[in-house]
């Protein structure tokens, strides 16, 4: 971190967020992949474990979905929070708070218990991404800064979650129990954020204006359509990522084969993490201008799933379709956050958030409905594309008659 001066009425010496921050900031935003994919691999220990309680085969994949739904539904709540007491903190409250729900179900046996346990869980999830990213915008403000980190984003949360669903098979080994433990690495991170983070003004979060106004209102009419988008995008996002095993065993793969599987998962990640990685390198940019390239790619690889036969047709597809995702996150962010003043920034994230992890918490809703609909799941992966089409050609008109910022070079 460095001390840069202004030239202002007070010529008051601003602080200026270097790597270290960057990568603390990075490494919370890995909370919410964390706590969505950690536990996958016990799914189906849980499953047995509690197979004679009532509603068990909705109940336990509910420990994994639920957290979504929380955050979206307290994001906008976290937001406000955000925006009226300040950033740090929310956040550093909500990051030892998530370890100590998030390590709850290693020593709970009761499944009621486990699920109020993953409801604070998504509450703390939904703090911490909001949090993350405004602080990531307020910190690293200039257009190209803000791209690169917006981007490593996606990059760093992408490979967590593929370290994360491995760590937790291994842990699983022990019982299902084990991998909640990890849930503790909050607190390692907590720690040097205490005293590596501050709370930003706003002529350090980018706010050139002499005098601020304590509360502005939400810019609805300009966020309104970018959130729709991102609702939409939440969705196709994690459709590869939730579908990928079911399209693998689909072509005739064996279940226990879970290294073909594992293989696949792993190659259509580094496919997002690359999209993320070639965004946050971009210099010059017009907000959201990525967006239709985004979904136009997504959709040719998800047509290219429904339309070449067996596992090479899943692979090419699932690789073309995970590097729009990769591109398709960052761009949805800098879409929405682009013009927002310091007042609202945090209001602003926190919505943004909750759209994208309620497309989230639909994902497996709507594939389950559109593939029961159109007889099959990689034919619904298909009519998802088609969506995917139409939405990147009305983005594509909207973004330019509206004339979004540019980024500075």
């Amino acid at each position: 971190m460095t001390n840069v001066t202004v030239n202002n009425q007070e010529s008051t010496p601003l602080r200026r967020a270097g790597g270290w921050q960057a990568v603390l900031l990075l490494a919370g935003s890995c909370m919410p992949v964390l706590g969505s994919v950690l536990i996958t691999p016990v799914l189906p220990q849980l499953s047995a474990h509690f197979a004679d309680v009532p509603a068990s085969e909705i109940l336990v994949p509910m420990i994994v979905a639920i957290p979504a739904l929380i955050i979206a539904i307290f994001a906008p709540f976290a937001g406000q929070i955000v925006d009226r007491l300040g950033r740090k903190t929310l956040l550093i409250i909500a990051m030892f708070a998530y370890a100590v729900v998030g390590t709850a179900p290693a020593w709970l046996e009761g499944l009621p218990e486990i699920l109020l346990s993953r409801v604070l869980v998504g509450v703390c999830e939904a703090a911490i991404m909001t949090v993350c990213t405004t602080l990531i915008v307020d910190y690293f403000h200039e257009e190209r800064r803000r791209n690169k980190y917006l981007g490593l984003q996606t990059v760093t949360t992408t490979l967590a979650a593929t370290v994360f669903i491995i760590l937790g098979g291994a842990l699983g080994v022990g019982g299902w129990h084990t991998p909640f433990w990890v849930y503790a690495v909050s607190i390692v991170i907590a720690v040097p954020m205490i005293f590596s983070l501050w709370e930003p003004t706003p002529a350090e979060a980018g706010d050139t204006r002499v005098e601020t106004v304590a509360k502005t209102r939400i810019p609805w009419r300009r966020i309104a359509v970018p959130l729709v988008v991102t609702l939409f995008g939440g969705f196709t996002f994690y459709v590869i990522i939730i579908e990928a095993s079911y399209l693998v065993v689909g072509t005739g793969v064996a279940a226990t084969d879970t290294a073909t599987i594992g293989l696949v998962a792993a190659i259509a990640s580094l496919a997002t993490a690359i999209g993320g990685l070639i965004f946050a390198r971009l210099r010059r940019l017009r907000a959201g201008s990525l967006t239709p390239v985004a979904f136009a790619l997504q959709a040719i690889g998800m047509l290219v799933i429904w339309v070449v036969p067996g596992l090479a047709g899943i692979i090419i597809g699932a690789v073309i379709a995970s590097f729009g995702a990769g591109l398709l996150l960052p761009s949805l962010v800098t879409w929405v956050v682009a013009t927002t003043t310091f007042e609202d920034r945090g209001r602003v994230t926190g919505w943004w958030t909750a759209a994208f992890f309620l497309g989230q918490f639909l994902t497996p809703i709507l594939m389950g409905a559109i593939g029961a609909g159109v007889g099959g799941l990689s034919a619904a992966v298909g009519i998802v594309g088609i969506a995917a089409g139409v939405v990147a050609v009305l983005v594509w008109f909207a973004t330019r008659r509206k004339g979004a910022p540019v980024a500075a070079a």
